[in-house]
């Protein structure tokens, strides 16, 4: 035999055993033939205190004010109340704002499936919800089926290489120097590779092929610049370089300065 819990709570000192029926009326559910009520009478939040956190399958509220059962005394109820549990407020008046308040009462208190029934009186059922505060649960997302590329097997590709002619894949040649060959070699007389420019800068600047080619410094302070280098430095004009190194000179590094 399948036995519920009910929870009847009031403002009031007494309450009438007929109003306490028809509120099990409400409540009760198919199947159920037994109901163990408590009755609680100038309900507070000390006399729910002792009430173990769900353990009621059902909440009943008798009350003549509409300020009963305040905002703390209904999160009390909730407490106590199963989850998926119904409470019931119920309330003797005709009022639609009756009505209507104690649906906002159930509503911001959260409970679910607000339902209201008048006619002598005012009764509004909720239902708390069956998931806990605080739990989870995971979304199963859906997922989009791509189509399907249908590649033809027939379709041959074009290999890359055959795009390359015989003249693509020579080497490139590079113009030969018409000049003297050897260490110190010189410019011929219809020099076009620029050897013969290059040894008019040198021949401006005082000094050989050899110390531009291999600089060298007995002092060590003719490759940092004239600020460093004395008055009678041959590299004296010259941009910084290092030691060893090829001193390059700049196209227009004799030209006049405007």
């Amino acid at each position: 035999m399948e036995q519920e819990k009910l929870l009847v709570v009031t403002d009031q000192v007494a309450v009438s055993v007929s109003a306490v029926f028809d509120a099990i009326k409400v409540v009760r559910k198919e199947g159920v033939e037994q109901i163990d009520p408590l009755i609680i009478t100038q309900a507070s939040l000390d006399s729910l205190s002792s009430v173990e956190s769900s353990s009621i399958d059902d909440v009943v509220s008798l009350c003549k004010s509409l300020e009963f059962p305040s905002d703390q005394l209904l999160a009390n109820l909730s407490r106590v109340l199963k989850p998926g549990g119904r409470i019931l407020l119920y309330l003797t008046s005709q009022s639609v704002e009756a009505n209507s308040s104690l649906e906002r009462k159930l509503l911001l208190a959260g409970f679910l499936d607000i339902q209201s029934s008048g006619s002598k009186s005012v009764g509004v059922t909720g239902k708390k919800p069956s998931w806990k505060i605080g739990s989870s649960f995971s979304i199963k997302k859906t997922s989009q089926v791509l189509p399907k590329v249908q590649v033809d097997d027939d379709v041959d590709l074009i290999d890359e290489d055959s795009l390359l002619t015989e003249e693509d894949l020579k080497k490139p040649q590079l113009p030969p120097s018409d000049c003297e060959v050897g260490s110190t070699r010189k410019a011929c007389k219809n020099c076009t590779c620029g050897r013969a420019e290059a040894e008019e800068k040198v021949e401006k600047l005082g000094i050989t092929m050899d110390q531009l080619n291999n600089p060298q410094s007995a002092c060590g302070n003719c490759g940092l610049g004239d600020a460093f280098r004395c008055s009678t430095c041959p590299y004296k004009g010259l941009p910084p370089f290092k030691l060893g190194e090829k001193v390059t000179l700049s196209g227009n590094f004799l030209a006049a300065d405007i």
